[in-house]
This record gives structure tokens, sequence and C-alpha cells, in this order.
């Protein structure tokens, strides 16, 4: 058994490879297609010694011995399909991709964040009691009260950037206004109100 060391080169590969020279063509063809992307039918191959033409690989029954290959030489596999086809299994912009609208995005994601709180039983009364509307405050992980989007006490946070994920909008209420994507909802025990300076943020 005698194995040979390539290059396999075509318009979506390069790559060093080892194939066994007993292989035959069509066996060739069939390991190409999973490194190329093209399908088998659709190769036409060309060997290669530095930029000299050494031998065109044909013939679906003839060894790869049968050819003067030897270890180094290039092996160019040309995709012989019409243009318009080309490239459709490794192109990813010719996939129909679904978007989902911004709305519904910003409220499976918020709805996920809020299923992911492990406090569902507590309303945090008590604690939002001692935060009023414009205080400073730092957050663990504004106005105050009760939301239709989960029973209990939330806090409405505006920070300093944009870091949030709405602007006091959810699930289509208003609860309170700020820029897009400063405003977010926590739980009146992650808010620590004190006297804190805002910060600059410069602009990257």
């Amino acid at each position: 058994m005698s194995i040979v060391t390539i290059f396999v080169q075509s318009d979506n590969a390069s790559s060093e490879r080892r194939f066994d020279k007993s292989l035959s063509i069509k066996q060739l063809k069939a390991k190409l297609e999973t490194i190329t992307g093209i399908p088998l039918d659709s190769q036409s191959l060309q060997l290669y010694n530095g930029d000299t033409l050494v031998a065109s690989v044909e013939g679906d029954d003839y060894m790869l011995g049968a050819f003067p290959v030897d270890n180094f030489m290039t092996l160019k596999v040309v995709d012989t399909s019409p243009s318009n086809l080309r490239n459709q299994y490794t192109d990813v912009s010719l996939v129909e991709k679904y978007e989902m609208p911004e709305e519904e995005y910003a409220k499976r994601r918020f709805a996920d964040d809020l299923s992911s709180t492990s406090d569902s039983t507590h309303t945090f009364e008590e604690e939002a009691k001692n935060i009023k509307v414009g205080d400073r405050c730092e957050v663990d992980f504004g106005d105050e009260g009760e939301t239709k989007f989960k029973p209990g006490h939330w806090v409405g946070i505006q920070y300093d950037e944009p870091i949030g994920k709405h602007d006091g909008v959810v699930q289509g209420e208003r609860y309170f206004s700020c820029p897009d994507k400063y405003g977010a909802f926590v739980r009146p025990n992650k808010v620590k109100v004190g006297d804190y300076p805002e910060e600059e943020f410069e602009e990257m």
C-alpha cells in the first residue's frame, strides 16, 4: 500500500491531504467532495507540480497511482457545474433565513430573563418602599411598582450606558421612559440606592 501526500486546492478549500494510490478516481472524488463541497459529478481534477500541469486526472475506474502523482504535488479540483449552482451548499448567503421581528425578540428575551428569577414567590414590596423615582443606584447583576408582565414589585432602571434591554416598554406596556437599550427591570433587593456620580463613557 502506497500513500501520497498532496495539496488539495479549490475555490472553497486549500489543505494538505494523504491518499492511498490504490483509490479509484471515483473513490477519490467522493473524498474530495467532503473536503471541497463540490459534488462528485461536477469535479474536474488537474494534477500540478508547482505551476506545471502534469496531468488531467480522468476516468472513474482508474486508480490514483495510474497517474504520475508524487508527494507534495497539487491536485486542483475545478467545479464544472453551472455558475448559478456553484457554492449552493457552502455559501450561507444563499440560505433563506428567518428573521424574528425586533419586538418579538425583545419580548422573548425579557421573558427568558424573568423566568430565570428564583424569587417568584416574593413580592419585594418592603424593599421597593425605600426606592424613589430619580434615585441614583447600583445594580448587582427609576420607577418602582407592580408590573403586568410578572407579579410582585420591580424597579425600572435607566443605565448610564446602553446595556439594557428596552426603553421602558415591555410587552406593549410603558412603565417609564428612557433611551432605547438603556432600560431594564430588576428586583428591588438587587438595587442599592446612594449618591453615585454619573459616569461618563467614551464612545468607541
